[in-house]
């Protein structure tokens, strides 16, 4: 088992759930860490804040990638 895969697993139990095991993992926005687990609403962020940094990159198109079909530079350059 490597180090990476041994992540550390609690347990959260509150009056009207049953026993639900979370684990810690890394924050995609600010790489800080973030519980994963039902506690969380935003998970896997760590906040709103981060959830809505992420959905806003991906509404400005900040994570999106290239177009490298050859058939859509042909008629972009047919084009007048």
């Amino acid at each position: 088992m490597s180090a990476k895969s041994a992540m550390p697993v609690t347990a959260a139990l509150t009056d009207s759930t049953p026993l639900v095991a979370t684990r810690t993992v890394t924050c995609p926005a600010c790489k800080g860490p973030s519980l994963y687990g039902p506690g969380n609403p935003w998970r896997p962020f760590c906040s709103q804040r981060c959830k809505q940094m992420d959905l806003g990159a991906w509404a400005s198109e900040s994570f999106a990638l290239p177009d490298t079909d050859p058939a859509n530079e042909t008629m972009q350059s047919e084009q007048p």
